[in-house]
C-alpha cells in the first residue's frame, strides 16, 4: 500500500480545522481507494472505503459522531456543510493520484520495451534477430508512447492547477477523442497476435533470441515478461473506465466536473469496445488460420478460407466416453469451433518448449476429428427419447458400449440411468400398495406395521430424488451433441452421440444458446436481415445483430380491427423450465400486448407466454373502453424485516400491471401467471383519456390528454394507491404524450417542454426540449446521464443531459439509410435495451444505434444498423423483454450438503439416527406421528440379505460408484412426463462465504408491433409483403449475457 501525504497536494481545509491535514494518511489501488483519519478522541482510525454512496455516509457519520465539534456549529463557524465538502477535495485528490501513479507506471513499462527490448534488437552488432521482423514485433508502440507523453504533460498541467478547477474529465474527452490515438491502438491491438506469433518462432529458430530474453527478464526488478509488458496496452483503457467511474461517483452532481467526466467515460468505453472488437477478430483469424493448417478436408478447407465464414463460439472442453455402467472409460480435451453453420471438434497439442512456454503464451496445434453441419445437430438431454425421425435416423453411442432400452426407446446419457428410475418409481408404487394393504391387518405385528412400511416409501422417494439429481447433474455441465455420422450398410443415416464436459453451468448454457441462435441465423430472413457495414467494410459478428426468431398475430378477430397501442413485459420465474429450454427460451414471463379503437369502442389485451423458443397467446383480456397505455409496477425492493411479509403478499397478489384506457379510468390488475383480476379501479376528474403511465415509489403519474398530470398516492408498506388521493398538475393545453421515471423524479413532456417532477415534495422544473412549440415530446427514453427525445414531427432524435438539462446532441435519422422513402417521416416509437438504441419509423423501418452502457452519456458515435425485417405501417412500439434464469440452474451443491433449516423449509423433518429394533420397541407403534417423520427401519434377519439397504437415511461416505457424476443441487426434474419440465425447485443456499455472489445469465427479446410485415433492400421480385391490415409482432433475440 502506497502511502502519502495529502500535504503533497496543497489540500485547501478550512481554517478552523488545521489538524485535520497531519491526521489524515491514504492508500490506493486500483479498485479502491481508503483514507484513515486518527482522530483525537479515539485511538482507532475510521477507514474510508472505495467510494461508493452507502459506505462513504456511513464513514461519514462515525466520523461525526467521534469529532464532537462537527456535531454543532461552533463559534468559528464550521458546518457539516464545509466537513462534507472537506470529505469529497480528499477522496477526489486520491483518485487523482492513482490516476498520476498509473499513468506514471504505464510510460515506464511502455518505456522499458522500446529501450530495453527494441532498441538492443535493433542496434546490436550481432544481428540476433531480422530488424524487418523487430520492428514487426514493436509496431506503433513508439506512437502510443509519444500520445502518452503528451497525456502526462497535460495531466501534470492540470494537477498543478487542481486548487482552481478541480477538473479531470474534459482532458480525457481532448486526449482519447482523437482518431490518431484510435488508429495507433488499433495498429498495434491487430498486430498483437502476429507480433506473438513471431516471437514464438524466432525463439524456437533463434537460440541468441530466446536467451536475450531469458537476460531481460531476469535482470528485470518485477521479473515479468516481454509479453506481460506489451499486453499493457490492450489493459490501459479498462483500467482508465475504473477509475473514472470511481472519480464519476465522488463528484457531486453540482460539481462542474461531473458532464466531463461523463463525457469522458463515453469517450474511453466507445474506443475500449472499438479495440474489443478488433482483438476479437484478429483472436478469430488466429483461430481459424490455425484450424484451417490441420485440415485436409477440401470442403472445409473451402470454408475456413472463405471471406464469408465467422467464428460464433470455441471452447476447450473434454469428451467423455462412457461404459455400459454409467463408468468413465476415456476422456480427452477437444477444442470445439461453432462456425456459420458446421460444428468442428478438433483435437489439441498444447505442448511446446518449457523455455518459451514461460515467455509468450505457445499457440495450440489443431487436428480435425470430425466436421457436421450444424443443422443436423441437435443438442441432447439426459431422459430424451431417441431422435429417430421421419427419415428413420438411427441414434447410436459414440462409444462401443451398450445402449439402454426402455418401451422402445432409445435413452441418452450415462447408461441406466433412466432406466434404474424407472425401476424405483415402479418399486415405489408396489410398495405403496403394500403399505395400504398393512394397513388393514388387524393384529400387531413387531415387524409388520404402518411405521415400517412408511420407512419404505420414504426411503425409496429419496432413492428416487437422489436418482434424478443425478440426472439433472448429467445435465448442467455434459453437453450432449447427436451429430451425423456415416450411413450403415443398408444405407440408413446414423447420428452419433458425443458428450462433452463444460467447465461450469454457464459454458453448457452458452452453447446450447448459440447453438439454437447459430440455426436461427440460418432462416432466410435473417441471412441478409440488418444492413450493418462498418466503416472499415467489415460486417459485424455473426450474433451481435439481433435475430429475428418469430412473427406473430395479434387481434386477429375478424369482426373488428383493433389498433395496437402498448405492451409491456411481466416477468415470471418459471420452475417449469428444463435446463436446455431455459437457455433457449425468449425471456421468461409474459408479454401484454394491448390495443383498441378502429372499428370498436372496446379495448383488449392479449396475453402471451414467452416461456419457450416462440410466444404462443394464452389469454384474451377484453376491456370496456379503448386501452392506450401499460404499466408494470415493480415492487420496492423490502428491509430484512420486511421480506417475508412483502413475498407472502406478493405472492398472493402478483404482478401488478395498471392499465390505462380511453375513458380516462385506469385498472390496477393483478396478474399471477395467466390469471388476471383487477383490484382498484383509479378515476381521474376530468374523465380524460390516459394516454401514459409511470410510478414513483409513492405516487402514480397517469399522463392526459387534456394537457394535466392525475397524481394518485399510496400509503407506506402499501401495494395499492388511494383512490380518493388524486390530484391534478396542470402542464399546458395539449396532450402529456410520454412520461418517464428517472430515479427520483418523473419527467413529463407536454407541447415542446418537458416538466422534471419530483417524486416526493412535486416540485416541478421545467426547460425547452424543442425551439418550434408544434414539435411536441412524443418518446423519451433514458441510459446512463442522458435522455434520448423524438418529437411528433421531423425526423430528428435529442439527446440531454439529466442533471444540466442542457442538449448534447441532435441526430437526423433520416440521413442515417437509404431505406426511408421521401416524404412525412417521424419517430414513431423509441426504445434502448443491451447497449443498442432502437428507433421505429412511422414507414416501418426500424433502426438501430450502438450506445455506451457505463454511467457517461448514450451519445450516437457509429453508423446505423437498418432492419431488413420491417412493418408495413408505423412501428406502433418498441417493447424490451428482459430475465434472469434462475440461479438454482447454475448451483454446484450436492443434495447431501443440504442445511437443516432447508430441509425444514421443505417441510421435511430429520430423521432419527437408531438401526436397531429397540428403538421401535420402546415406543408405542400406535401413536400418531408427526407428518413426513423419517425413520430407518434395520431387520437384523436381513442384514446378511443381497440388495442395497433400504433406508431413508444417507448412506456413509460417497453413495455413487461412478466418478463421472458430480453432485449438484437444484430442481428435481420429472423425466418420466415431459424431459423439458422441472418438477419443482429449491430455495437458494448462500453456503459458504462468497458463495451468494453468483454470475447472472441474462435473456433478452425485443418485440415491436405495428401493420403486416415486409422485406426491404431486396429485388421487387424477392420483396416479400403480408396483410398489411394484420396487427403484426417481430421478435428478435439477443445471445445470452453474462454480469455480476
Amino acid at each position: 500500500m502506497l502511502c502519502f501525504c495529502l500535504l503533497m497536494f496543497n489540500c485547501q481545509l478550512p481554517a478552523d480545522v488545521p489538524g485535520l491535514k497531519d491526521l489524515c494518511a491514504a492508500g490506493e489501488s486500483w479498485l479502491c481507494v481508503s483514507v484513515h483519519l486518527t482522530l483525537p478522541t479515539s485511538d482507532r482510525p475510521v477507514t474510508l472505503t472505495n467510494g461508493t454512496k452507502e459506505g462513504l455516509g456511513r464513514r461519514k457519520l462515525a466520523m461525526i459522531r467521534k469529532v464532537s465539534f462537527l456535531q454543532r456549529k461552533d463559534s468559528t463557524g464550521i458546518e457539516l456543510d464545509d466537513f462534507s465538502h472537506c470529505f469529497v477535495q480528499v477522496v477526489r485528490r486520491l483518485i487523482l493520484r492513482s490516476i498520476v501513479q498509473s499513468e506514471s507506471s504505464y510510460l515506464d513499462s511502455l518505456k522499458r520495451i522500446l529501450q530495453e527490448y527494441q532498441k538492443p534488437l535493433l542496434e546490436t552488432q550481432t544481428v540476433i534477430l531480422n530488424p524487418k521482423k523487430v520492428r514487426q514485433i514493436f509496431h506503433r508502440l513508439h506512437e502510443i508512447y509519444q500520445c502518452h507523453c503528451m497525456f502526462q504533460i497535460a495531466l501534470a498541467s492540470r494537477v498543478a492547477e487542481w486548487d482552481q478547477s478541480e477538473n479531470i474529465g474534459d482532458l480525457f474527452v481532448a486526449s482519447f477523442s482523437k482518431s490518431m490515438v484510435l488508429n495507433v491502438y488499433s495498429d498495434y491491438i491487430n498486430n498483437f497476435t502476429s507480433a506473438m506469433a513471431l516471437i514464438k518462432k524466432a525463439c524456437l529458430s533463434k537460440p541468441a533470441f530466446l536467451d536475450f530474453l531469458k537476460r531481460k527478464q531476469a535482470s528485470s526488478p518485477d521479473r515479468i515478461t516481454l509479453y506481460g509488458l506489451m499486453v499493457k496496452p490492450i489493459q490501459r483503457f479498462p483500467q482508465f473506465i475504473l477509475l473514472l467511474q470511481d472519480m464519476l461517483k465522488n463528484t457531486p452532481r453540482s460539481h462542474s466536473d461531473r458532464l466531463p467526466l461523463q463525457l469522458a467515460l463515453t469517450e474511453l468505453e466507445t474506443l475500449a469496445e472499438k479495440l474489443n472488437e478488433q482483438k476479437r477478430v484478429a483472436d478469430q483469424e488466429a483461430e481459424i488460420q490455425h484450424l484451417a493448417h490441420s485440415t485436409g478436408e477440401r470442403n472445409l478447407n473451402k470454408l475456413l478460407n472463405s471471406e464469408q465464414r465467422q467464428l460464433i463460439h470455441c471452447e476447450l472442453l473434454t469428451e467423455i466416453v462412457f461404459g455400459d455402467k454409467g463408468q468413465v472409460i476415456k476422456s480427452k480435451e477437444r477444442k470445439v469451433f461453432l462456425i456459420n453453420d458446421t460444428l468442428i471438434c478438433a483435437n489439441v497439442n498444447l505442448k511446446g518448449p518449457p523455455d518459451i512456454n514461460t515467455l509468450v503464451p505457445v499457440g495450440p496445434k489443431y487436428t480435425v476429428k470430425w466436421s457436421a453441419s450444424l443443422l443436423q445437430t441437435q443438442v441432447v438431454e439426459v431422459g430424451q427419447d431417441s431422435l429417430q425421425g421421419k427419415d428413420g435416423v438411427i441414434t447410436a453411442r459414440y462409444a462401443k458400449c451398450d445402449h439402454v432400452c426402455v418401451s422402445g426407446k432409445v435413452l441418452l446419457g450415462p447408461p441406466r440411468l433412466y432406466q434404474e428410475l424407472e425401476e424405483l418409481q415402479h418399486d415405489l408404487a408396489v410398495v405403496e400398495e403394500v403399505s395400504l394393504l398393512v394397513g388393514t391387518l388387524h393384529g400387531i405385528y413387531q415387524n409388520l406395521n404402518t411405521t415400517v412400511s412408511q420407512d419404505w416409501c420414504l426411503a425409496l422417494q429419496r432413492l428416487i430424488r437422489l436418482k434424478e439429481e443425478e440426472i439433472q447433474n448429467a445435465n448442467k455441465c455434459r453437453l450432449r451433441l447427436s451429430v451425423p455420422g456415416k450411413p450403415d450398410k443398408s444405407g440408413h443415416p446414423v447420428s452419433i452421440m458425443v458428450v462433452f464436459n463444460t467447465p461450469n453451468p454457464f459454458s453448457k448454457i452458452s452453447w446450447v444458446n448459440r447453438l439454437h441462435l447459430a440455426k436461427i441465423a440460418q432462416r432466410k430472413e435473417n441471412t441478409s436481415g440488418w444492413e450493418c457495414a462498418e466503416e472499415d467494410g467489415k460486417t459485424k459478428a455473426l450474433l451481435s445483430c439481433p435475430l429475428l426468431t418469430c412473427k406473430l398475430s395479434v387481434f386477429s378477430s375478424r369482426t373488428h380491427t383493433l389498433k395496437l397501442e402498448a405492451a409491456l413485459h411481466s416477468p415470471s420465474q418459471s420452475r417449469l423450465l428444463g435446463f436446455c429450454t431455459a437457455s433457449t427460451s425468449l425471456p421468461q414471463g409474459y408479454l401484454w400486448v394491448a390495443g383498441g379503437g378502429g372499428n370498436s369502442n372496446h379495448g383488449q389485451v392479449e396475453i402471451f407466454s414467452l416461456n419457450r423458443a416462440s410466444a404462443r397467446l394464452v389469454k384474451t383480456l377484453p376491456l370496456r373502453a379503448p386501452v392506450l397505455c401499460l404499466e408494470y409496477v415493480k415492487e420496492p425492493c423490502p428491509s430484512t424485516e420486511e421480506k417475508t411479509e412483502k413475498a407472502q403478499r406478493a405472492a398472493k397478489t402478483g404482478n401488478i400491471i395498471c392499465v390505462g384506457l380511453q375513458d380516462g379510468s385506469i385498472h390496477v390488475q393483478s396478474s399471477v401467471d395467466t390469471a388476471v383480476q383487477c383490484l382498484l379501479t383509479l378515476v381521474n376528474p376530468d374523465n380524460c383519456p390516459v394516454l401514459c403511465l409511470k410510478h414513483s415509489l409513492s405516487f402514480l403519474f397517469a399522463g392526459l390528454a387534456n394537457g394535466k398530470v392525475a397524481i394518485y398516492h399510496r400509503k407506506t408498506g402499501e401495494r395499492l394507491w388511494d383512490v380518493d388521493s388524486c390530484r391534478l398538475m396542470s402542464l399546458g393545453s395539449k396532450p402529456v404524450y410520454c412520461l418517464l421515471a428517472l430515479e427520483d423524479t418523473v419527467w413529463a413532456s407536454c407541447e415542446n417542454q418537458v416538466t422534471v417532477i419530483q417524486g416526493d415534495s412535486l416540485c416541478v422544473q421545467s426547460f425547452e426540449a424543442h425551439a418550434d412549440p408544434d414539435f411536441s415530446v412524443s418518446h423519451m427514453v433514458h441510459s446512463g446521464g442522458g435522455v434520448w427525445m423524438a418529437f411528433t414531427k421531423g425526423s430528428s432524435i435529442h439527446l440531454f443531459h439529466t442533471e444540466t438539462l442542457q442538449q448534447l446532441q441532435e441526430v437526423n435519422i433520416s440521413t442515417r439509410t437509404n431505406y426511408l422513402s421521401p416524404g412525412h417521416i417521424c419517430v414513431s416509437s423509441l426504445l434502448i435495451s443491451q447497449g443498442m438504441l432502437w428507433v421505429g419509423t412511422s414507414q416501418g423501418v426500424i433502426i438501430t444505434f450502438s450506445v455506451p452502457t457505463l454511467e457517461g452519456i448514450p451519445k450516437i458515435t457509429g453508423k446505423a444498423m437498418t432492419s431488413l425485417n420491417a412493418h408495413c405501417g408505423a412501428v406502433d412500439f418498441l417493447v424490451s423483454a428482459s430475465s434472469t434464469l434462475a440461479s438454482d440452474l447454475l448451483r454446484r451443491d450436492s443434495i447431501f450438503n443440504i442445511s437443516k433449516e432447508s430441509a425444514n423449509e421443505r417441510g421435511e423433518q430429520k430423521l432419527e439416527n437408531s438401526r436397531h429394533t429397540e428403538n421401535l420397541e420402546t415406543s408405542p407403534w400406535k401413536q400418531d406421528k408427526p407428518k413426513h417423520l423419517l425413520l430407518q427401519y434395520h431387520l437384523h434377519s436381513t442384514s446378511q440379505l443381497p440388495g442395497k439397504l433400504l433406508t431413508a437415511q444417507p448412506e456413509q461416505g460417497n453413495p455413487r460408484a461412478s466418478p463421472d457424476l458430480q453432485m449438484e443441487d437444484g430442481s428435481i426434474y420429472e423425466v418420466n412426463e415431459d424431459p423439458d419440465v422441472w418438477l419443482r425447485g429449491r430455495p437458494l443456499e448462500l453456503g459458504k462465504e462468497g458463495e451468494a455472489k453468483r454470475n447472472k445469465v441474462t435473456s433478452t427479446a425485443i418485440f415491436s408491433g405495428g401493420r403486416g410485415y415486409r422485406r426491404i433492400g431486396l429485388s421487387s421480385s424477392e420483396e416479400t409483403c403480408s396483410d398489411s391490415s394484420e396487427n403484426t409482432l417481430l421478435v428478435w433475440q439477443l445471445p445470452l449475457t453474462l454480469s455480476q
